[in-house]
């Protein structure tokens, strides 16, 4: 059954924009196609605005939030519920992190990785081969 609905609190992905990437908390619906979104600017780095529902993917985590909060109630309910730490914890934004971090390495680093995964196959190669004796 679905159970991520449009809904004020509702924590989002941006995944389409000049915010892509970037952590949101829905905050009003304007009609079908859109909603309010705001970071707050403070934590995520989002400000408010409108936004498209298709830009968004919904997760999980909703914050209980009146419709048209402001970003005070909003920023203390994303706190007092730890809804980014518990967002944190998630394998999705670990694969996001992991994602980032990959696309920010240096050519020395991808070189220091191909290193440690040849050594690393050479010394299982090795366990298998005595294993196999």
């Amino acid at each position: 059954m679905y159970t991520r609905f449009v809904e004020p609190g509702r924590l989002a992905l941006i995944t389409y924009g000049p915010c892509a990437g970037k952590m949101c908390t829905i905050v009003d619906i304007v009609d079908q196609k859109r909603v309010v979104v705001d970071g707050p600017q403070s934590v995520t780095g989002v400000g408010r605005h409108m936004m498209p529902v298709r830009r968004l993917s919904l997760t999980d985590f909703s914050a209980k939030l009146a419709r048209g909060a402001r970003e005070k109630s909003l920023k203390t309910a994303l706190e007092r519920e730890e809804i980014l730490k518990k967002w944190s914890a998630t394998a999705w934004a670990k694969k996001l992190a992991a994602k980032e971090v990959r696309s920010k390495m240096t050519d020395f680093d991808r070189f220091k990785l191909m290193t440690v995964k040849k050594a690393r196959a050479k010394s299982a190669r090795g366990a298998l081969k005595k294993a196999k004796k």
